[in-house]
């Protein structure tokens, strides 16, 4: 699995939390962080969007972490994520940067996903995608790390 994200992870604190999960993770998890573009907005979002996609590796499954995207439970992510490993393609999630991702970006992906209707900064979404895959694969295989119901 690979995670392609906008933006070099600077905080030792933020990077820790990452790696805490990445780890554990299997199949593994690599991380690719690509440059914030420069310009106007607009500019920045196609710039970055241009090197989000020209980083996919061939035949690629792409998730794209989109606000609009699938707001699955954890138990129906593990699913989704199951299936998603199974079809035999390399798996990209992709986090834009502070602009968001441009079209063509989200035409290209193959799921959305979203972390809810609230808006995170795309260090947070990092992690929170990370511990998300962890705890998707605990749910697949059996872990109590997943502790589902309310108590």
């Amino acid at each position: 699995m690979r995670l392609i994200a906008i933006g070099r992870m600077k905080d030792a604190h933020e990077r820790a939390l990452i790696d805490r999960y990445v780890k554990r993770l299997s199949p593994a998890l690599t991380i690719t962080e690509l440059p914030d573009g420069k310009g106007s907005p607009g500019e920045i979002k196609r710039r970055e969007g241009e090197a989000l996609l020209a980083s996919l590796p061939d035949r690629a499954f792409v998730v794209a972490l989109d606000l609009a995207g699938k707001t699955p439970t954890s138990e129906a992510f593990a699913d989704m994520l199951t299936g998603w490993l199974e079809t035999g393609r390399p798996l990209c999630f992709l986090i834009g940067g502070a602009e968001g991702l441009d079209t063509p970006v989200i035409t290209r992906a193959d799921a959305t996903l979203s972390l809810g209707s609230l808006t995170w900064p795309h260090m947070l979404a990092r992690i929170m995608l990370t511990e998300q895959l962890y705890r998707a694969r605990a749910i697949a295989s059996g872990h109590p790390y997943h502790r589902a119901g309310r108590p």
